[in-house]
């Protein structure tokens, strides 16, 4: 069986708050842990409504707190967002709270539109070409590297597990160089995972981190005792794709019947393009599509996400997805 993990976007629902959301994580994480989950990871965006995983070291803190077993990491850093000092103590402090469990998932992204780097007073643009360096920066706060002029406490010594995320090709070439595993974001970019993939391990130069290549691949997964009431769950998250793409993001809404059948032609072309990655259905239609995907691009673990908007359909959700891979 492939290793299964959770991405969480801390989703806020309609008519929840702030704090409602955060609450509802460690219960997300809480039931990963007990189905079998290798990792629950949550994501940095900014300035979204429907996404309270904002600050997302304080989010995992806040989970590790409530969990035992399960790794929790990043999924990820957008680390131009970010001074790689700042994010080595805060990973570093993660490791210490809960050692052994911490992983780091690194991003060139922003995590937003161009105005976050206004409100960070900072050119993400320029920050964005130091990516590469800031990673290896990065590495060598954590193994304490003497050469640095000042070691990150905490920081220093961490056993986090560092990973590059990518949804494009750059990704990928720069983990294989950096020999670090690599996440590929085909939930949301599914057009290049088989190349990007090939590109990761041809490229691959094996490191006192990693000896051989390790992908990871994103679905979005939505499992439920029927094709019919998954399509109908899922519309919670197309409704966001939508909303999103209108620029009008906002809290997840409630499912809506017969969704899809609504759209006009360039709206569910756009669905569709992002069903290249996604396993929606029953247990069996969901092991079917997962299995596919994984049997096409050759990944070595799965990360599942998926807006549901009844927190009790989500937490099924994910149990019948792993009894479903079992």
């Amino acid at each position: 069986m492939i290793p299964l993990s959770v991405l969480d976007l801390v989703s806020v629902r309609e008519g929840w708050s702030l704090g409602q959301a955060l609450a509802e994580a460690p219960r997300v994480a809480r039931v990963a842990e007990e189905a079998g989950y290798r990792r629950y990871w949550v994501a940095e965006h900014h300035g979204m409504p429907g996404i309270a995983g904002a600050a997302t070291s304080v989010v995992l803190a806040h989970v590790g707190n409530a969990t035992s077993r399960i790794r929790l990491g990043a999924g990820g850093i957008m680390l131009p967002n970010h001074n790689p000092f700042v994010i080595a103590e805060q990973f570093g402090a993660l490791d210490a709270l809960f050692p052994g469990r911490i992983d780091l998932g690194l991003g060139r992204a922003p995590g937003a539109d161009a105005r976050v780097a206004q409100m960070l007073h900072k050119d993400i643009a320029q920050a964005s070409q130091y990516f590469p360096q800031d990673v290896v920066e990065l590495a060598a706060l954590f193994d304490g590297d003497p050469r640095l002029p000042l070691q990150a406490t905490p920081g220093q010594g961490a056993a986090v597990e560092m990973w590059v995320l990518g949804s494009s090709l750059f990704g990928a070439s720069l983990a294989a160089r950096l020999g670090l595993p690599h996440a590929f974001a085909s939930h949301f970019s599914p057009e290049q995972v088989d190349a990007a993939l090939r590109l990761y391990r041809e490229g691959f130069q094996p490191s006192a981190r990693l000896a051989k290549p390790h992908a990871m691949v994103g679905m979005t997964v939505i499992c439920a005792e029927t094709d019919e009431e998954a399509r109908f769950l899922a519309s919670s998250q197309e409704q966001g794709f939508i909303a999103l793409r209108n620029g009008t993001p906002g809290k997840m809404k409630p499912p809506i019947a017969g969704f899809r059948e609504s759209l006009p032609p360039h709206l569910l072309a756009g669905l569709d393009h992002r069903r290249a990655a996604s396993a929606i259905g029953s247990p069996e239609t969901v092991r079917r599509a997962i299995t596919a995907f994984v049997e096409r691009t050759g990944a070595d673990e799965v990360i599942v996400t998926g807006a549901v908007h009844d927190p009790e359909a989500h937490h099924r959700s994910l149990m019948l997805t792993m009894d479903a891979l079992a």
